[in-house]
């Protein structure tokens, strides 16, 4: 009697065993599957240069990428004292 119990335990081991490990599964192919999108949308915008920032004087500046400085609104006065403050 007490063997039918174990392979009964077995049993029930391995159930739950597999039903943790489809969340699992699930998790890993979701992050591929959006990783590749990712992947993707950057691989397909299509900037001339990439973008790098320029330390000047009393002033970082954007130079290059896709986003057109003539474009964006304009800010406030820059602070008196050239300190850097984003």
């Amino acid at each position: 009697m007490a063997r039918g119990n174990d392979a009964n335990a077995a049993r029930r081991a391995r159930a739950t065993r597999s039903a943790g490990l489809l969340p699992l599964v699930i998790g890993v192919a979701s992050a591929a599957a959006l990783t590749g999108a990712a992947y993707f949308t950057v691989d397909s915008a299509s900037c001339g240069a990439p973008a790098q920032y320029i330390r000047h004087d009393s002033h970082v500046e954007l130079v290059g990428g896709c986003v057109d400085g003539s474009t964006l609104p304009a800010t406030g006065t820059p602070r008196a004292g050239g300190n850097y403050n984003p």
